[in-house]
């Protein structure tokens, strides 16, 4: 009954964040508002995860950096963009839509779109092709073989 109940709560329990007790601000306020804007930060080291969640020694360094910026009363918006100022949009887990990241915006509407009309020509000149009457030369070989 106890490992049961252990691997309930085991379950239960949320996923552990890689931020470190020593790196959490005294001020509960400040921490959270650290958390959210780290959730939005890309890990430049592993990419598909904030650096709210990633162990690599560089997202530590960032949420460090977060944490420094709110310490010195920067609002959120100034800490994201102190961070965007030295490594670009590429840190922001949604990077704004702007010329240089439209095609990453509809880039993935275009594959589809082409896509789409890709199969719908296909299927079009396959079902035109089978409706096709048949030749004079077509309608004699079959002659032949009946």
């Amino acid at each position: 009954m106890k490992r049961l109940l252990f691997a309930l709560a085991l379950l239960a329990s949320s996923p552990a964040l890689a931020v470190q007790p020593d790196e959490m601000l005294a001020d509960p306020a400040l921490e959270a508002r650290a958390r959210v804007i780290s959730e939005g930060l890309r890990c430049v080291v592993c990419q598909n995860q904030s650096i709210d969640d990633s162990d690599a020694p560089l997202a530590k360094d960032l949420r460090l950096v977060v944490r420094e910026q709110l310490k010195l009363g920067k609002t959120d918006a100034d800490v994201t963009a102190y961070i965007v100022s030295r490594y670009g949009n590429f840190v922001l887990l949604k990077p704004p839509v702007e010329p240089a990241t439209w095609a990453l915006w509809a880039g993935p509407f275009a594959v589809l779109f082409i896509g789409g009309a890709g199969v719908a020509l296909w299927s079009r000149r396959r079902r035109s092709e089978d409706e096709a009457p048949l030749t004079a030369a077509e309608i004699a070989e079959i002659d032949q073989l009946g």
